[in-house]
């Protein structure tokens, strides 16, 4: 492959990456841009180097994106093994408590109610939520007393795949902040033992699937197969957009097109314009996207008859 420049290539769009065991997040989106060597890259919600699963990374001008990104529901297929309690609620930690108890799969389906819709959680101590400036895991490692407060999450759905005699297979729909192992710990106090996270899979974020997912060893094969600054290899990037998939998209005319790229508000006063409005029911100060000729131009608010930029994509 021929020399690139070594500031990066100008990518925008999104890499759903299906992140392997034993990565962090952040040496995800290392790799991601090594491969495509993009600019500018981040990701939409951090998964555990234990886990695997969809890992939405955004590049260039898809980063203006990712608070959408993150506010989509997810969805984790997960494994809780009875018995023990470890100290950073996965098999990665130290075992602290022990149980006989084995709950049955009658005992945990009558138990998932629950643990369904706003429900309050106290996040694990090895976690990456700041106390005083200093994240938990850092403080827990280092052997400090670590407190953390409940907090009000939301779980739109939990369900039991399968019970054994150790360990039972869940799936679980939830929104940003819900902690699987925090989950899986406070189940089984409630059925009178102890229990670990031993596998965790996100299968998607919002429309982040494994359907449009992409491997680290895939994505290395396409980018070291494309000639040198050709920008991303097809089939690699997902659209700007498809974080937005659930705002509504405003079409805008050429005229509106040069005021909004220019920052300047688009005024949609005459009836036609605001009927364009009210036919997507784009209600007072609601975030649209705003298209032109299929290509994401903006994100928009109504202020009245007027559409204001928010996000300007320089694509």
């Amino acid at each position: 492959m021929g020399r690139r420049n070594k500031k990066g290539q100008n990518i925008s769009g999104w890499v759903n990456l299906d992140k392997p065991i034993g990565l962090t997040s952040t040496q995800g989106i290392g790799k991601v841009r090594r491969f495509l060597n993009a600019q500018k890259a981040g990701h939409a919600g951090t998964l555990d180097p234990l886990a695997t699963g969809i890992l939405p990374i955004a590049l260039g001008e898809a980063t203006k994106t990712i608070p959408f990104a993150q506010d989509h529901l997810k969805t984790y297929e997960f494994t809780i093994t009875w018995g023990q309690q470890r100290d950073t609620d996965d098999s990665e930690g130290e075992v602290i408590e022990k149980s006989d108890v084995r709950p049955s799969a009658e005992d945990i389906t009558a138990l998932l109610s629950e643990f369904i819709g706003d429900i309050q959680q106290v996040p694990p101590k090895f976690s990456a939520i700041k106390i005083d400036g200093q994240r938990a895991y850092d403080m827990a490692r280092a052997g400090e007393d670590v407190q953390l407060t409940s907090r009000p999450v939301f779980v739109e759905s939990l369900a039991l795949l399968e019970a054994r005699s150790d360990e039972a297979d869940l799936v679980m729909i939830c929104g940003k902040g819900t902690y699987v192992r925090s989950l899986a710990r406070d189940m089984a106090l409630k059925l009178g033992t102890f229990g670990y996270v031993s596998a965790l899979r996100r299968t998607a974020v919002g429309p982040f699937t494994e359907e449009n997912a992409i491997s680290l060893e895939k994505l290395e094969e396409l980018s070291n197969s494309a000639p040198a600054d050709a920008g991303a290899p097809a089939g690699v990037l997902l659209p700007l957009e498809t974080a937005l998939d659930d705002i509504p998209a405003l079409a805008i005319k050429e005229n509106e097109l040069s005021d909004l790229r220019n920052g300047r508000t688009a005024s949609f006063v005459s009836k036609p314009d605001f009927e364009r409005i009210k036919l997507i029911g784009l209600e007072e100060n609601q975030t649209a996207i705003a298209m032109f000729q299929g290509h994401a131009v903006a994100l928009v608010e109504r202020k009245g008859p007027n559409i204001k930029p928010v996000r300007v994509f320089n694509i």
